[in-house]
């Protein structure tokens, strides 16, 4: 499958306006090192497209391979909650060696997340959501992380910054 089955919609995190020409749909994973080194690339096309792009983060932990993935898409969906998901985003990709409970709980409070909200994370009360979002990745074709949609198309391109910004401002050329 190379086109995206769960359009974007109200339950996403997401980045800039609905109305913006592209939008890049990414399926990430906190723990995955080629999600890391998405991380700047991501951030580097976001400041280079500015109001004409769109970016959306939908959680794809890859648990058998990564054993804190899920813990850390739990931490920033309860970081969602109280409207701080980027914040966790950032810094999770930002300090993707240390992901474990410890880290989580420090990165957790500096965000103002009470312990029993992160417990309660931690014990599942994300995990619908999460699963909601792997599903639809799983439905698109995805099968690794990072896997980038633009405007609901698969993109299979190189990864550095300036393939990834042709490829999006080919799309807002219309091209």
């Amino acid at each position: 499958m190379s086109h995206l089955t769960v359009p974007v919609g109200h339950a996403d995190h997401v980045q800039g306006a609905a109305d913006a020409p592209v939008t890049l749909v990414e399926y990430g994973d906190f723990e995955c090192p080629y999600c890391g080194a998405m991380y700047p690339v991501i951030k580097a096309i976001q400041h280079a497209m500015g109001e004409r792009l769109r970016f959306v983060f939908r959680q794809f932990p890859l648990t058998s391979m990564h054993p804190h993935a899920l813990h850390a898409a739990e931490m920033s969906e309860a970081a969602a909650a109280i409207g701080r998901f980027w914040e966790a985003h950032d810094v999770l990709y930002e300090n993707q060696s240390a992901l474990n409970d410890g880290a989580l709980t420090t990165y957790a409070a500096h965000l103002g997340l009470r312990a029993g909200d992160l417990k309660s994370a931690f014990e599942g009360a994300y995990d619908e959501r999460i699963q909601g979002d792997f599903d639809g990745g799983l439905r698109s074709g995805v099968n690794g992380t990072p896997s980038l949609f633009i405007n609901g198309r698969r993109y299979d391109g190189d990864r550095d910054a300036e393939s990834l910004l042709e490829a999006l401002n080919a799309v807002a050329a219309g091209k």
